[in-house]
């Protein structure tokens, strides 16, 4: 139907009450938590875009895949049909299930790294990056430069930079066992990789006899904005897209609670027998049997009922659109955002919106906490306090300090997201009373999960 309105290709079956509370309750609960959102109660917030990652709703469809669950240790029916559709969708012939994404990282770079070495990608999302560099390794990001402008409107602001993945390659070939590309690039504001892209690549990596990986947690996400926004793309369907794109390369890592559209789990895939057989051995010692990882048999058919459903394309119209709609809002208020809009998240910018408060106070922190303390909603800093800390223990500003409002898969509705937008133009308007805030107690790894601040 030529209708200009998008709507839920869904309808709601079952519904959970949310919790309202006044300000002076969130300010509490702000301080009783350093000042650090991750340290709230989830009761606690009224709208929860902290994360997009094991927040979504499951269909009618998976709920009922989980009572075809077969709890076998060794051999479950599930694993073979959660492999099925695996080896449908990328074509690779090792199917390795974990409980979750980060879980898929430590095998990979465990079994592969040694000391001193580097994995270039466009960027490195904070897991991926902690698990690199705990094996004393570097995460090299190399987006494109339109990539690191957040206003700059470009279709596919996720792409590698193929001059400096060549010039590392020539240069540091023999420090770099493998190429990662990030579908989307989360730390970029969830923007796309080109098929052209990845393409050059895979081109590159077949010239210096490197594997390339990719971390293909919102493939589906990419795929679909590959349909819509890359020349000849236009009549595939999304499955066919994405299909193409594991077929460039040598292997994935993907958490299954983005687009595997579940609430746990991920894989390792890949085609080479001798890294799979380290990865397996690596997992039954840290995680569990090759049929299942992990998980649950329950988990093994949920993800693979969501792994047929990400790819449906009125799901995939409905979720860019929607993500989108929100980015528009916030836009044309003049609340500044990386442009375009990503695909499961909007990504406010606070460095932009809050020049008075430096970097290495924690733009994001202030911006962040705002948000839940005026309007009950949470989000999460991608900036400085997640990427500043260097590996020797020094700090740096981030690329970027970014604030991600990444959505949940099929849980809240317009009116919503209509909500989220007016909170955020109202604490635009309060830009000027926000201060900075200092560290008071961090972890050396991936200290913004659990840091304490308190305001400057």
């Amino acid at each position: 139907m030529n209708f200009r309105t998008i709507i839920e290709p869904f309808r709601i079956k079952s519904v959970e009450s949310v919790k309202f509370t006044r300000r002076e309750e969130r300010e509490a609960a702000l301080q009783d938590a350093g000042f650090n959102v991750f340290r709230l109660r989830a009761e606690d917030v009224l709208i929860d875009l902290l994360t997009d990652s094991g927040t979504g709703a499951m269909s009618a469809a998976q709920w009922g895949a989980l009572m075809q669950g077969d709890e076998s240790y060794a051999g479950s029916r599930s694993f073979y049909r959660f492999e099925s559709v695996v080896r449908d969708l990328t074509g690779f012939t090792h199917v390795i299930p974990t409980h979750q994404g980060r879980a898929a990282e430590r095998i990979l770079f465990h079994s592969v790294l040694k000391p001193g070495q580097v994995i270039p990608n466009n960027n490195h999302f904070d897991t991926t990056r902690a698990n690199i560099e705990v094996e004393q390794c570097e995460a090299r990001d190399l987006v494109i430069a339109e990539g690191r402008v957040p206003a700059l409107v470009h279709p596919f602001k996720g792409n590698v930079d193929l001059a400096a993945l060549e010039k590392t390659l020539r240069e540091d070939g023999d420090r770099v066992p493998l190429v990662m590309v990030t579908v989307t690039n989360n730390s970029g504001g969830g923007q796309p990789v080109s098929l052209e892209n990845i393409r050059g690549v895979r081109a590159l990596c077949d010239r210096y006899r490197k594997p390339l990986f990719l971390d293909a947690c919102r493939f589906a996400e990419n795929a679909y904005f590959i349909k819509i926004r890359e020349a000849g793309q236009e009549d595939r369907t999304p499955k066919a897209i994405a299909q193409e794109m594991f077929s460039l390369a040598d292997g994935c890592t993907m958490s299954a609670k983005k687009d595997g559209l579940a609430n746990i789990g991920g894989f390792l895939a890949m085609n080479d027998d001798r890294l799979a057989e380290t990865a397996r051995n690596l997992l039954i010692l840290t995680e569990g049997f090759p049929t299942y990882g992990g998980l649950a048999g329950y988990d093994l058919e949920a993800i693979a009922r969501g792994l047929e459903e990400v790819v449906e394309e009125p799901y995939l119209r409905y979720r860019i659109r929607s993500t989108e709609y929100l980015g528009d809002k916030l836009t044309a208020a003049g609340v500044p955002t990386i442009r375009p809009s990503g695909g499961h998240a909007i990504y406010l910018d606070a460095r932009a919106l809050l020049p008075q408060i430096p970097p290495l106070q924690y733009p994001g922190i202030a911006l962040t906490n705002a948000l839940y303390v005026e309007a009950g909603i949470r989000g999460v800093e991608i900036g400085t306090v997640m990427f500043g800390l260097r590996p020797d223990g020094s700090e740096t500003p981030g690329a970027m300090d970014l604030v991600r409002l990444a959505i949940p898969r099929r849980v809240y509705t317009q009116s919503h997201i209509d909500y989220v937008a007016e909170g955020a133009i109202e604490v635009a308007r309060l830009k000027e009373s926000l201060r900075g805030y200092r560290i008071v107690s961090a972890p050396t790894v991936l200290r913004h999960f659990t840091a304490r601040f308190e305001q400057l």
